[in-house]
């Protein structure tokens, strides 16, 4: 496969979702229209693409139906890797009738495919002992998370944020190891395909002793899925799209500068700097780096406007 023939394109939440929006399929659709619109660009250029995408509120929604479907009903809930699976095929459908649709309008052949994608990680990473990541109920009071401590052994961290207080559900958040059906992307886009896969940051999954493969109550960061994603496929092209269109210097003060190109050895010393939101722009920033340090072709972070003007921040090996 031709390195410069695949390029995994990272769509950020403001792909499908955007302030104020009601969270309606609706609304997604005319996002995700926008979102591939963009990048039709590089696929008259002559890339083909696989589609990496975020899930954080579909899954959000999910574990609220839960609570509200055995409160209500007493239907069982559903654990976190079906929930991620159950949003992968959601947004893949989305994201591939939309391709399809403007592929045909524009005569090109409509070869596209959505996987549901499981990835492996290590179950000794050390996020396992440090759940950090936030999911589900904005927050939860003190009775709740002494009962779900007690029924599902959660863990519940407790902040503030716009003057309230309280308990937030956290889970572990490991490193992507492998891509359990790598083998099948790499047929697929041989024979020309299109790809929406590693929804979500795909769904985690470890190994057994023997090899047969287990869930994991974890939720794997979407942009370090799609670097991992990208190194597997011998992509010549990692863009993860977000909602600014260049990685900026004092991001929010008055010495804010954009950064045009930077190499991965000066954003080391950006980082150690501080520069970047742990939250927000240091898992891209991240994952760039790896991409870049590992496969040795260039990274780039932007927003849609910026991939249309070919503007944005490259990330050098």
């Amino acid at each position: 496969m031709s390195t410069g023939q695949v390029a995994v394109v990272a769509l950020g939440g403001n792909a499908l979702s955007g302030p104020g929006d009601d969270g309606s399929i609706r609304s997604m659709r005319r996002h995700i229209r926008r979102a591939v619109e963009a990048l039709f660009a590089l696929r008259a250029q002559g890339f083909r693409l696989v589609i990496t995408h975020g899930n954080g509120p579909q899954v959000g929604a999910q574990l609220l139906k839960n609570d509200a479907g055995k409160q209500v009903y007493g239907l069982p809930a559903y654990p976190l890797d079906v929930l991620v699976a159950d949003t992968q095929g959601e947004i893949g459908y989305l994201i591939e009738n939309a391709w399809r649709n403007l592929l045909q309008e524009n005569n090109h052949e409509a070869k596209v495919a959505s996987l549901v994608s499981m990835i492996e990680v290590d179950p000794s990473d050390p996020a396992f002992k440090n759940p950090v990541k936030r999911v589900g109920k904005t927050y939860y009071d003190a009775d709740e998370v002494r009962r779900l401590a007690a029924e599902k052994s959660w863990q519940f961290l407790e902040e503030t944020k716009n003057g309230r207080t309280g308990w937030r559900r956290v889970v572990p958040s490991p490193v992507p190891q492998a891509v359990v059906n790598a083998g099948a992307l790499r047929v697929l886009l041989d024979a020309g395909f299109d790809l929406i896969a590693g929804g979500g940051g795909g769904i985690p999954v470890s190994r057994n002793p023997d090899g047969n493969l287990q869930p994991v109550e974890a939720v794997i960061d979407k942009d370090l899925t799609s670097a991992l994603i990208a190194r597997t496929l011998d992509a010549g092209k990692l863009i993860i799209l977000t909602d600014v269109p260049q990685v900026y210097l004092n991001y929010g003060k008055p010495a804010q500068k954009a950064i045009d190109r930077v190499s991965v050895a000066d954003l080391e010393e950006l980082i150690e700097q501080g520069q970047f939101g742990a939250g927000n722009m240091l898992p891209k920033v991240r994952a760039a780096m790896d991409f870049a340090r590992r496969s040795g072709h260039p990274a780039i972070i932007t927003d849609f406007e910026g991939l249309a003007g070919g503007n944005g921040t490259q990330i050098m090996p």
